[in-house]
C-alpha cells in the first residue's frame, strides 16, 4: 500500500459535520457555497463533508448544492443561480471542460471568487486555486497495480466514461504513461467510452472479449465502469480470472473489492480536496495569499489492505 502521511490521515479522520450548511453568524460572515460534481454521490459527499467541517472551524455560512447527473446542461443553472445569489466564493467540481467555462466566466465577472474542486475547465484564468488529486500518478498506479495482478504480461483495456471529464482524461493518460515506460510485456488495446452507463460497459467487456479472449485485464475508470466490466465478466465465467482494477473507494467499490469483481481500487482523498478549497476560498476572500495548485494523493487498496484502520479511514462515505 502507498504511505499514508499522517497529516492526510488526519485530514480525513472528519466528525459530524451538520447539515447542508454552517449557521450564519453575521453579515460580515464569508459566503461559500460548493457546488458538486453530483449531488448523492460518495465521493462528492466525502468531499462536502471535509467541507463542512473545515467552514465550521473557520466560521465560514456554507451552503451544497449539486446536479443530479454529472452533466453541464444541469450543473450551468445551478452555477447560475448559485451566481444570483452573490457568495464571497464558489467552490465548484466542473462537468466540463469545455462547457463550464462560460457560466464560470459570468460568476468570476460578478466578483465571486472561483476555487476548482476535483475537475478543471480549460480556461486557465478561471480558478484562483486548482485543487485535485494527482489523477495522473493515480492512473499510473492503476497501472502498476494492474500490471502486478496479470503477472506483468497480457492484453489489457481502459473503460471510461466522455472525453472532456479532466479528471478521467488524466487518469488515461498517467496509465498510457505508466504502460508505454515500465511494462513492455503490457499489450495496451485502447480505451473505449461507456457514458457513465453500466449497460454500455458491460457490452464493451462483451465484445473485447469476443474479440480477445485472451484479455488480461481491465482499469475500469469510474464505478459504473466497474460494474458493467463486472456483470460481463460474471456472465462469461471471467470473474477473477480476467483482473480489473477500479477508481475511487465508495461503499460500492469497496463491496466490489470483497467481491471479487475488481483486484484493486485508486482511492482518492475528496474530504482533504473539501477542507482545502474552504481554505482557499476564505484567502481569496480576504485577499491573502492563495496556492494556484495543490494536488492531493492517492492509495491502492486491495483485499490485503482494506480493513486496516489506516484505510479504513480514508474509505468514502455517503454522509457526514
Amino acid at each position: 500500500m502507498r504511505k499514508i502521511t499522517a497529516a492526510l490521515a488526519a485530514t480525513m479522520m472528519i466528525a459530524a459535520c451538520g447539515g447542508q450548511g454552517s449557521e450564519a453568524g453575521g453579515d460580515d460572515q464569508t459566503r461559500v457555497t460548493l457546488v458538486q460534481g453530483l449531488a448523492g454521490e460518495e465521493f462528492y459527499e466525502t468531499m462536502a463533508c471535509g467541507a463542512k467541517a473545515k467552514a465550521q472551524e473557520l466560521g465560514v455560512a456554507l451552503d451544497v448544492q449539486g446536479p443530479q447527473k454529472f452533466d453541464p446542461t444541469l450543473q450551468t443553472p445551478i452555477v447560475n443561480s448559485v451566481t444570483a445569489s452573490a457568495p464571497d466564493a464558489m467552490l465548484i467540481a466542473p462537468t466540463d471542460v469545455k462547457a463550464m467555462i462560460a457560466p464560470l466566466t459570468q460568476a468570476k465577472q460578478q466578483g465571486i471568487k472561483i476555487i476548482l474542486v476535483d475537475t478543471v475547465v480549460e480556461d486557465e484564468s478561471i480558478g484562483l486555486s486548482r485543487i485535485s488529486t494527482d489523477n495522473v500518478k493515480g492512473g499510473a498506479a492503476a497501472a502498476q497495480a494492474l500490471s502486478e495482478q496479470i503477472g506483468g504480461k497480457g492484453k489489457v483495456l481502459v473503460i471510461s466514461t466522455d472525453p472532456g471529464v479532466s479528471t478521467v482524461d488524466a487518469r488515461i493518460r498517467g496509465f498510457e504513461q505508466e504502460i508505454k515506460a515500465n511494462h513492455p510485456d503490457v499489450d495496451h488495446l485502447g480505451v473505449q467510452y461507456s457514458h457513465n452507463d453500466v449497460g454500455e460497459a458491460s457490452r464493451i467487456v462483451n465484445a473485447a472479449l469476443a474479440k480477445d479472449p485472451d484479455l488480461a485485464g481491465v482499469f475500469a475508470a469510474n464505478l459504473n465502469s466497474a460494474t458493467g466490466a463486472g456483470s460481463a465478466l460474471r456472465q462469461a465465467g471471467k470473474l477473477g480470472e480476467v483482473k480489473m482494477v477500479g477508481f475511487d473507494a465508495g461503499p460500492a467499490q469497496v463491496k466490489q473489492l470483497k467481491d471479487g469483481v475488481v483486484q484493486a481500487l485508486i482511492a482518492q482523498l475528496p474530504g482533504d480536496i473539501g477542507a482545502k478549497g474552504v481554505e482557499q476560498a476564505v484567502a481569496a476572500v480576504k485577499g491573502q495569499q492563495v496556492t494556484a495548485s495543490i494536488p492531493t494523493d492517492a492509495t491502492i487498496v486491495t483485499e490485503e489492505n482494506v480493513d486496516q484502520p489506516e484505510v479504513q479511514k480514508i474509505l468514502y462515505r455517503a454522509g457526514c
